[in-house]
This record gives structure tokens, C-alpha cells and sequence, in this order.
């Protein structure tokens, strides 16, 4: 891993965690905000599968829960339908942000 790799998957840790705490504290636009340019970067052609595979494996520790009930379900669905379903959510997302709901 070369400096400049773990400056952007530093940076991606950064501003999720950020957006973690500002929805904690109740700032739900400044959360959301954080979350879009994490997208961005994951997004962008600077961002490896390597670096989104280590991006989730640290995830996994910033959100671990005794009850994983996301993964859980994800063992009973298969592909498509996850797919669809974070299509959905996407959608909704826009929509919510759109109408500047940030809840």
C-alpha cells in the first residue's frame, strides 16, 4: 500500500465516523453531508476494490453489534433481491434529500 492509499481510505474513515457522531449529536444535515462525499470518494476512480474490501473491514469494527441483524437477513436473501432493495433505499434518499428532510 503506497502513502497516498492510505491517506484517501484515512480520509474515508474520518469523515464516516464524522457523520457518525454529527447524527448522534442531532446535526442530521451535517451527518448527511459527510455520508454524500464518502460516496463520492468510493465512487471516484481513486478508490480500488482492495480499498472499499479494507473500507468495510473497518466499518465492521466502527458498527459492530452483538445483533446483526443486517447480516443476518443477507444470509436469507440472495443477490437481486439486495440489490433492488439498495436501489430502493437510494431512491428514497434522493427523494428525502430533494424535499431537504434530513431524517
Amino acid at each position: 500500500m503506497d502513502d497516498s492509499w492510505r491517506l484517501i481510505l484515512g480520509n474515508l474513515i474520518k469523515i464516516t465516523r464524522s457523520s457518525e457522531n454529527k447524527f448522534k449529536r442531532g446535526n442530521f444535515k451535517g451527518a448527511l453531508d459527510d455520508k454524500i462525499k464518502a460516496n463520492a470518494i468510493l465512487n471516484s476512480k481513486s478508490c480500488d476494490e482492495k480499498m472499499i474490501q479494507e473500507y468495510r473491514k473497518e466499518l465492521s469494527s466502527l458498527y459492530c453489534s452483538k445483533f446483526d441483524l443486517i447480516f443476518d437477513h443477507k444470509l436469507k436473501i440472495n443477490e437481486i433481491k439486495i440489490n433492488e432493495i439498495v436501489k430502493i433505499l437510494e431512491r428514497k434518499s434522493q427523494e428525502k434529500l430533494k424535499n431537504l428532510d434530513y431524517r
